[in-house]
Order: structure tokens, then C-alpha cells, then sequence
């Protein structure tokens, strides 16, 4: 029988830290006389005495340390319950906001996934909107980084949790995970005030910087406007385009590049890979919009930089409707969104790293079959890929392909036409939030989608944003036996 105890009293920690962390949007709205000031209070006085009281009743075991199952049962904790805990102020602060819309939008945000249910953005209070934004910054990688601080309390090995949570250290660069925590979330703070300074300096609002800042680096993708990034359309379309790249990319290699190392992050596979990848669409799509379109090349160019990186990063900006511009586009981008950016980065998709290891799967399998005694080792850069990396990520293609299938027929069942439901459920797993489709006509968000539907894509969005193979071990029956 597991011991609940240690894993309630980080979690209880963590409730509490994010009850503290609604004192931000609270004095945002006393200071610019907000209305929502009351539903901020409340919400943060309820997330910090459940938070508190939690961890205080489990104390009494939290220097027994947790084994690896335990380990498994923290991680999917700290996202279910943050979840309920980031509702507190849908619920409290938006008239008529139901429950299932509430625990949506939260789901949406810290999975970093962008779809929404929310309109007239643009007359929402400041407060909320900060707040949407501070969930994707958390979720980008703030709960981790902070599960991190807490664990050295319950003396458990930090490299435990970073596979749990899917979080490639790309090596371990240095002696603790302690200190691999600190590192990442140095700079992952690091390009969130660079990208600040960078919007504020484009003409970006005190206000609309923050909030983009912590949206675009945590490649989320909510906005503070109904129309998202087409308000800002122009020179600013360029600093997000940037900052999305950049975030995409393992933050262990901007520790090792601060460090004076330009060598890890140049010779990275996985990153060389990505930005491959991106230039090779983007390049395919503005041949193909420049022979069709009729705008200004300068436009095309920077709206299908910025829209195609945006969808290939998972962060879901948009300043275009892209099945505007043809279905050779719509299909480039549908096949961007599920590769995704790096592992150990902030970015979604089922990563550069999983497609590049499945492609050498099979042209060594491939090459096998050809030479039934050849001996094939297959080479990642400069280290041998063992069973143990390659076998994972061939079940975890398998599940995810498998997911994106179930949840269209869901979708589809549940009310949705068959083309929203497919983009809803790519939307969902691979955590992009694109909103595309004749379902989100006409206010572009998953609003007027029926419960069920918006259900099936709260678990889509928990299952891509945890690796699909981390949830579903814990609902094994052996697991809990064992």
C-alpha cells in the first residue's frame, strides 16, 4: 500500500505557494480599481488555509523520502490538484462560469496549451488576465521547478521526478537536481524579463508585455485580446517569433551556454533538428502563400514566420487564420504541431528527440531486414542509443497516435463535426490551442463545444503535457499492488 502522506505534503506546499501567488493579481486589481479583487481574495485565502492545513496533517512523514512509485503518484498529484486550485478564480471572479469551463480554461493554461473558452478578452479584468498568464508561466515550467525545492525536504532523488515529468536533462550537467532546478529556472526568468524589455521596447503596453512575456516563453499562447496576436501585427510579430524559437529549445543548454560552453547547444542533434525542420516549412509555405496570395511579400513573409513557428512550438499565437491561406498550409502545419520543440524545454508536440529516435528506429530496422546478421547500433550525436531509450519511444508513438484517433471518434460523438474534432484533438494532446475548424466559428474558442467534448480534451491536454505513458502507469492495477 502506497504511503499518501509525504506525496500530500508537497503537494500541500504547492497549493499553499499558488494560493500566495494569487496576491499578484489581487493587487493588480486594487491598484487599477478591479472589480475582481474579492474573487482573488477568496480564492487565495481558500488555496492557502486547504494548502497549509494539508501539509501540516502530513508532516509528520516528510523526512521518509519517496520511492519511484511514489514518485509517480507526486507528479500526477501536483497537476490534478493545481488544476482544481487554478479554477478557484474562473469560478469566483466570472459570472455564470460553470465548473467544466472553469477547470477547461485552467487545464488549458498550465499545460501550456492556449484553447480557450473565454471571450471579450479585451474587457476582462486585468487580474484574471494575469492570472491566465501566470498558469502557463507556472506550467511551462514553474511546477516543476517548484516540486523541485520541495523535494530535498522529503529526501527524494530529484533525477526520480525529472523522468516522471518527461524532462530530459540531456546529460546531467551537474552533481544534483537541485541544482539542474535552479540553473533551469534562472534562465528560464532570464528570457521571460529579456522578452518583457523586448515588447515593452516594440511598443507593447507596461502591462500587455508582461502578460505576453509570460505566455510567450512558457509557449502558451493566451492573450490579453480576443483577436490574440493580430493586435499587435508588425515589427512585434518578429520579438515573439524569436522568443518562441528560443523556448523551444532544452533550457540545459542555455545553462551550458552561460556558462561560456557554446559547443552543447551548437552540436545539439535535437536542436539542429528543430531549427531544420522549422526553415524547411516555413521556406515550403511562403513559396506556396507568395504564388497565391495577393499580399505584400514583407507581409507574407513575416506572417507565415511567425504563424508556422508559433504552431510548431505549440504556443498557439495567431495573427492569421491559416485555412486561409489553403490546405497545402493547413496540412503542413497539422504535421509541425505534433513534432513540437525540444524535450527539456517549455515547448509541446511529441518533441524533435522522439521523431528523430522513431526515424532511426526504422531505418535500422529497415536496414535489418536487408542484412538479417548485420549488427545495428543506432547513434543519437555522439552516445549510443540503448533499448531502454528507443523501446519508450516507440510505445509512446503508439499510445499517442492511438489517443489522437480515440478522442476524434469522441469528439465526434459528442456533437462536433468530424474536421473540428480532429484539430480538437491534435489542439488537445499535442498542446497548441489552435482554435480551427467550424465548431469555433464564429468567436474562435471552444465555448459553445458540449461538456463531454471539453472533457475529452481536458484529459487530451493533462495526457500530452505529461507524456501520455506517465499518467497511464498509474492506473495500472500492478502498479498499485506492487
Amino acid at each position: 500500500m502506497i504511503d499518501l502522506r509525504p506525496i500530500g505534503y508537497i503537494v500541500g506546499l504547492i497549493v499553499a505557494v499558488m494560493g500566495a501567488i494569487m496576491l499578484v493579481p489581487l493587487a493588480i486589481e486594487l491598484a487599477l480599481g478591479g472589480t475582481a479583487g474579492r474573487g482573488f481574495l477568496q480564492s487565495a485565502a481558500l488555496a492557502g488555509f486547504c494548502g497549509g492545513l494539508t501539509a501540516l496533517a502530513c508532516a509528520n512523514r516528510r523526512g521518509q523520502g519517496l520511492d519511484l512509485q511514489q514518485t509517480f503518484v507526486l507528479t500526477n498529484a501536483i497537476w490534478a490538484v493545481a488544476v482544481l486550485v487554478g479554477a478557484l478564480p474562473f469560478l469566483l471572479v466570472v459570472d455564470g462560469m460553470s465548473f467544466t469551463d472553469a477547470i477547461f480554461e485552467a487545464t488549458s493554461g498550465l499545460t501550456t496549451t492556449g484553447a480557450s473558452v473565454l471571450v471579450g478578452l479585451d474587457g476582462l479584468s486585468k487580474g484574471l488576465l494575469i492570472w491566465r498568464a501566470i498558469l502557463q508561466w507556472l506550467g511551462g515550467l514553474g511546477i516543476l521547478i517548484l516540486a523541485m525545492i520541495f523535494l530535498p525536504v522529503m529526501k527524494v532523488g530529484g533525477m526520480q521526478f525529472f523522468k516522471t515529468e518527461g524532462f530530459d536533462t540531456l546529460g546531467k550537467v551537474m552533481p544534483r537536481a537541485l541544482d539542474i532546478a535552479q540553473a533551469v529556472l534562472g534562465v528560464y526568468t532570464l528570457i521571460t524579463v529579456a522578452c518583457v524589455m523586448a515588447y515593452a521596447g516594440f511598443g507593447m503596453s507596461g502591462f500587455d508585455a508582461v502578460a505576453h512575456a509570460l505566455t510567450t516563453v512558457s509557449t502558451g499562447g493566451f492573450s490579453t485580446s480576443d483577436s490574440s496576436f493580430s493586435k499587435f501585427s508588425g515589427p512585434l510579430e518578429y520579438v515573439a517569433t524569436v522568443f518562441m524559437f528560443a523556448s523551444s529549445l532544452p533550457f540545459i543548454r542555455f545553462v551550458q551556454l552561460y556558462g561560456g560552453s557554446v559547443t552543447p547547444m551548437w552540436h545539439d542533434p535535437q536542436v539542429r533538428g528543430f531549427a531544420r525542420y522549422l526553415f524547411y516549412m516555413v521556406a515550403l509555405i511562403l513559396v506556396y502563400r507568395l504564388a497565391t496570395s495577393p499580399d505584400s511579400a514583407e507581409t507574407i513573409f513575416r506572417t507565415t514566420l511567425f504563424n508556422v513557428t508559433s504552431m510548431m512550438t505549440g504556443t498557439g499565437f495567431a495573427s492569421a487564420y491559416i485555412p486561409d491561406w489553403g490546405p497545402f498550409a493547413v496540412l503542413i502545419v497539422f504535421v509541425l504541431g505534433f513534432v513540437g520543440g525540444c524535450t527539456g524545454s517549455s515547448s509541446a508536440g511529441a518533441s524533435v528527440f522522439r521523431f528523430q529516435v522513431l526515424f532511426l528506429a526504422i531505418g535500422a530496422q529497415i536496414r535489418q531486414i536487408h542484412a538479417p546478421h548485420r549488427l545495428v547500433k543506432l547513434r543519437y550525436g555522439d552516445r549510443i542509443l540503448e533499448d531502454d531509450v528507443i523501446y519508450p519511444v516507440i510505445a509512446f508513438f503508439s499510445w499517442y497516435f492511438g489517443l489522437i484517433i480515440l478522442a476524434t471518434v469522441v469528439l465526434a460523438l459528442s456533437g462536433l463535426d468530424f474536421e473540428t474534432a480532429v484539430f480538437a484533438s491534435w489542439t488537445s494532446l499535442a498542446n497548441i490551442g489552435a482554435a480551427i475548424g467550424p465548431g469555433v466559428m464564429p468567436s474562435y474558442t471552444m465555448l459553445d463545444f458540449p461538456d463531454l467534448a471539453k472533457w475529452v480534451m481536458i484529459i487530451a491536454m493533462m495526457l500530452g503535457r505529461l507524456g501520455i505513458l506517465s499518467v497511464l502507469v498509474i492506473l495500472l492495477p500492478r502498479f498499485w499492488r506492487s
